[in-house]
């Protein structure tokens, strides 16, 4: 099981199954985020080149396992980063799931370790347990999951877990089972990643304190002999001049109130996630002071847990800022942004033909009868291209 990769960069689009629009905290400009969408969505990622795609998890969404079940059919290539959930999954159960999956998409399934930090939603899922009992699961369930996807047959006493002849019998397509996806800012977090996890992800933070992070999970990694990839979560918002880029950052809360705000922060800072703590506090709640970074933005984390901030500005911009993240050692890009079909598009032609990726679009695959890209002009002759000004 890895998730390695040379130089080039894994990036990744999200899939909205808590909603889209053109706005946030509003139904103005909202869309139904129905199958036929998803569909668009996710095809659109496959043709464009894009690594995989992350299907959140939690109540706000649909499932991500039946979601990506249903996606994987319509795609050829494109991965599906899907949670696996201790302390709501049995390891047994999720070790099989994940093999069934594996299987049926031809090995193209990722998995994204979720521990949860909201009590509340928590609670809702009857898991009653603080934070670093959870993580105690967390690390339990690796240890039994880990063993299973490896063709190990198990029996395991932990402080919480507990199986006796444990195994899954049809073995995943990927050698010891699909690479394993994790993110989480705390002591225990990181221990958790240090033993067991492939890829470590962080939320997009500016550099400075990415760097910082990351320092700790690779010291901490190095001293039980391990080495990891690592990733970043961010939104993008890109347009072809900086000042269209950042109007259409006002414009996506051009809708929010202060109320909404309020509303938002108090339900984040229930939560006992270190993460969502770090995020909180780099606008704390106020839509004044969300440029925090050259152009790190941080508008999104108004109203959205988890990921809150976007990169804003013209292509070279965005492609100079994921330069300066990769020089950190970041490999896997995980990108978003709203509405996610059209800035799916919009990034894939604007910004990933700068960047050494590690997949490229289906129509440079082969030979299609469609290339050179855009309109025949006047039925006779095909468009040249056109030498940047910039």
């Amino acid at each position: 099981m890895t998730a390695k990769s040379d130089n080039n960069l894994n990036v990744f689009w999200f899939l909205p199954t808590h909603g889209d629009g053109r706005y946030l905290g509003t139904t103005q400009g909202g869309r139904p985020v129905d199958l036929p969408y998803l569909q668009q969505v996710a095809v659109a990622a496959d043709s464009l080149g894009y690594y995989g795609v992350l299907i959140p998890t939690g109540k706000s969404c649909e499932d991500s396992w039946l979601v990506a079940a249903a996606l994987a059919p319509q795609t050829r290539n494109l991965r599906y980063l899907v949670a696996v959930r201790p302390g709501l999954q049995p390891p047994t159960l999720a070790a099989r799931m994940a093999a069934t999956l594996d299987r049926l998409s031809e090995g193209r399934l990722l998995i994204n370790v979720v521990t949860g930090g909201d009590p509340v939603e928590n609670k809702g899922d009857g898991i009653f347990l603080n934070h670093t009992e959870r993580y105690e699961v967390t690390q339990e369930f690796l240890d039994v999951y880990r063993r299973l996807l490896a063709g190990e047959k198990v029996d395991y006493h932990g402080k919480h877990i507990k199986v006796e002849g444990a195994e899954v019998l049809f073995p995943p397509v990927q050698e010891n089972g699909p690479p394993l996806y994790f993110g989480g800012s705390s002591d225990a977090a990181i221990d958790v990643a240090s033993d067991h996890i492939d890829a470590y992800l962080t939320w997009g933070e500016p550099p400075a304190q990415v760097a910082e992070k990351l320092e700790v999970v690779k010291a901490r990694a190095k001293a039980k002999g391990r080495e990891l990839q690592y990733g970043i979560r961010l939104h993008v918002i890109v347009r072809e001049t900086e000042e269209e880029a950042w109007a259409a950052a006002d414009k996506l809360i051009a809708h929010l109130d202060d109320d909404t705000i309020a509303q938002a922060q108090q339900i984040f800072s229930r939560m006992d996630s270190t993460g969502q703590a770090r995020m909180s506090a780099l606008h704390k709640g106020n839509r004044d002071n969300l440029v925090i970074s050259p152009n790190l933005w941080a508008g999104v984390g108004l109203v959205r847990g988890g990921a809150g901030t976007a990169l804003v500005g013209n292509p070279q911009q965005v492609a100079e800022r994921i330069r300066e993240y990769q020089a950190l050692g970041i490999t896997n890009f995980i990108f978003s942004g709203y509405p996610h079909l059209e800035e799916a598009h919009r990034f894939a032609e604007l910004v990933m033909p700068m960047l050494p990726l590690s997949t490229r679009p289906r129509s440079q695959s082969g030979n299609v009868n469609t290339g050179p890209f855009g309109e025949t002009i006047g039925g006779a002759a095909r468009p040249t291209k056109q030498v940047s000004a910039s």
